[in-house]
C-alpha cells in the first residue's frame, strides 16, 4: 500500500478509535500490554529490554530502518520470532489490531511521525526524549495526546526516581520556594567538539541494509553519509537538538514541572564558542528567563555546555552529587569526576545542588544541626513500569505529553537562540517569537518532505 493511501485509511480508523472506550483500547488488569518496538539498537535497545523486563509486555514487532545492522543484532535474538519490519507504516498496517503500545528509541527527528501515526490509531507510546525536534511538532503530539486519550510518557526515567517526589514534596511543603536563579550545565565532551563542517557531507554509498528514505523521515532530503547515523546525528540542526535537548530534560525537567515554569518570555544566546549554521556550538551559555507566576517570583534559568564552558558555583558548593544511575552514552564519555551534569537552585533561604536524572537535591552548606526536612514517598513503580501500568489504566503517566511538552518546547527555544546567535523574545499568549521572523518561522520546523506532510493532520 502506498503511503498515501495507507494514511487516508489509516485516519479513518482513528476517527473510530477516538470513539472507543478507553477500557476497550487498553489491555486488562491480569494481560500483558502488545508493545511494537520502533528503533531497536543503541538507547533503543535499552528502553526495549527495560520495558520487557516490566514483566507486563509481549514484544509484538520490532521496527528499524537499517534492520540487520551491528547495532540491532543483540535484540533481533532476543527476540528471534518476533515479525520485523523497515517501515513503522506498513508494521502498523499488518498488525495494528494486534498492538496496545509503542516505543520510539530513534532519532530525535523521527519521533514525530511514529507518535503521530501510533495515537491515531489508538496505540499508547513511550517516546525518548525530547518528544519532537520543532516546536510545532511537539504542540501537535500534546494535542494527539489529549484527543486519542492514550496514555504517552516521554523517556525522561528521572521523573520515576527519587528527585521527583523529593521536588515535589518539598515544593508542596514549602522548602523550595521563591526560586529567582537557576543554574544548569553539561560539561561532558559531545560528538561535534572539536568539529569544524562548511556544509553538510557529501554522499557515499547508502549500505544494502539501511533504507536511507525512512531514516530521514520527515525531515528535509539529504544525501546519505555515515556521519549522520548511530548518535552522530545529534550534531547537526538539521537532525538533533544538541545537548540541551538530550541532558536539560534529566537536568531542569523537575524544576520546570514542580515551579510551574511553563515558556519563557525571552532566551539570550549570553556565549556561543564555535558557532556554525549547520553543527551545535563548541560551548554555549543560554539563559532562559520566565516571568512570575501568580505568587512565584520570575526565575533566570542559565544553561551552560561545552568542556571548559564550566558555571559560576557557590563557594561552598561542596562535592558533586551524582545519579550513579546515568546510562552510558553510545559514544564519548559522561566525566562524572571533574564536572558531572548537574544544577544549582537558589531559593528563598536556601541554595540546593543536585545532578542529573532522578539524584535528590541537597542543601548547600547546610547546618547540621538544621532540623530535618520533610519525608518523600518512595516511587511505586519505575519510568518504564508507570508507562505499562498506565497503559493499563493503573497509573498515570508522570512524564505525559502533557507535562514533558512545554518543557520541550522550551529547549526548542534554547536551540533556535543557538541557532540564529541571537537573543529571542517569546510571547507566550500566542506562541510567537516577536522579534526575529527567520526563527519564528523556524518554531514549524524544517518544510517535511510532501510524502510526509500528512503526519501533521493526524
Amino acid at each position: 500500500m502506498q503511503r498515501r493511501d495507507f494514511l487516508k485509511t489509516t485516519l479513518t480508523a482513528a476517527a473510530l478509535s477516538s470513539l472507543l472506550p478507553k477500557h476497550l483500547r487498553a489491555a486488562g488488569a491480569n494481560e500483558k500490554v502488545n508493545l511494537a518496538c520502533c528503533g531497536i539498537g543503541n538507547r533503543g535497545a535499552a528502553v526495549i529490554k527495560e520495558l520487557y523486563a516490566t514483566g507486563l509486555v509481549n514484544i509484538a514487532a520490532l521496527c528499524d530502518t537499517d534492520m540487520g545492522a551491528p547495532h540491532t543484532l543483540e535484540i533481533l535474538k532476543l527476540f528471534p520470532n518476533v515479525p520485523r519490519f523497515q517501515e513503522f507504516q506498513k508494521m502498523f498496517d499488518q498488525l495494528g489490531n494486534s498492538i496496545d503500545a509503542v516505543s520510539i528509541g530513534t532519532p530525535d527527528f523521527s519521533h514525530f511521525p511514529i507518535a503521530m501515526l501510533a495515537m491515531s490509531l489508538g496505540k499508547h507510546v513511550y517516546c525518548e526524549k525530547p518528544m519532537g525536534q520543532s516546536f510545532r511538532q511537539i504542540e501537535l503530539m500534546m494535542q494527539a495526546e489529549k484527543k486519542y486519550r492514550v496514555a504517552a510518557q516521554m523517556g525522561n526515567q528521572g521523573h520515576s526516581e527519587a528527585n521527583y517526589f523529593q521536588f515535589q514534596a518539598w515544593t508542596e511543603a514549602g522548602v523550595i520556594k521563591n526560586v529567582t536563579k537557576i543554574t544548569a550545565f553539561m560539561n561532558s565532551p559531545r560528538r561535534w567538539h572539536g568539529m569544524t563542517v562548511d556544509g553538510f557531507l557529501p554522499a557515499e554509498p547508502i549500505p544494502a541494509s539501511l533504507d536511507w528514505s525512512e531514516w530521514l523521515a520527515s525531515a528535509p532530503a539529504h544525501e546519505y553519509n555515515h556521519k549522520y547515523m548511530n548518535g552522530d546525528w545529534r550534531s547537526w540542526y538539521e537532525f538533533g537538538n544538541g545537548a540541551l535537548g538530550d541532558w536539560g530534560a534529566h537536568i531542569f525537567d523537575t524544576a520546570h514541572e514542580f515551579l510551574d515554569l511553563g515558556l519563557p518570555s525571552e532566551v539570550a544566546a549570553v556565549k556561543l564558542d564555535g558557532w556554525s549554521p549547520y553543527i551545535f556550538p563548541q560551548a554555549s551559555t543560554l539563559a532562559f528567563r520566565f516571568p512570575a507566576r501568580g505568587a512565584k517570583p520570575p526565575v533566570e534559568l542559565t544553561w551552560y555546555d561545552g568542556q571548559k564552558n564550566f558555571p559560576p558555583l557557590p563557594e561552598n558548593m561542596g562535592v558533586a552529587v551524582v545519579d550513579p544511575n546515568i546510562p552510558p552514552p553510545s559514544s564519548g564519555s559522561i566525566d562524572t569526576k571533574m564536572r558531572p551534569p548537574g544544577k544549582v537552585i537558589y531559593a528563598e533561604g536556601r541554595t540546593f545542588k543536585g545532578g542529573s536524572h532522578g539524584s535528590t537535591l541537597q542543601v548547600v552548606g547546610e547546618d547540621p544541626n538544621t532540623p530535618k526536612l520533610p519525608e518523600y514517598p518512595k516511587s511505586p513503580s519505575n519510568h518504564f513500569k508507570n508507562f505499562i501500568l498506565a497503559c493499563k489504566g493503573e497509573e498515570k503517566c508522570r512524564s505525559s505529553f502533557s507535562v514533558a511538552g512545554p518543557l520541550c518546547q522550551t529547549m526548542v527555544l534554547g536551540v533556535l537562540a543557538q541557532r540564529y546567535n541571537a537573543t529571542l523574545a517569546f510571547d507566550r499568549k500566542t506562541k510567537r517569537i516577536t522579534n526575529h521572523k527567520e526563527a519564528d518561522a523556524m518554531l514549524a520546523g524544517a518544510a517535511p518532505r510532501p510524502e510526509w506532510e500528512q503526519y501533521y493532520r493526524l
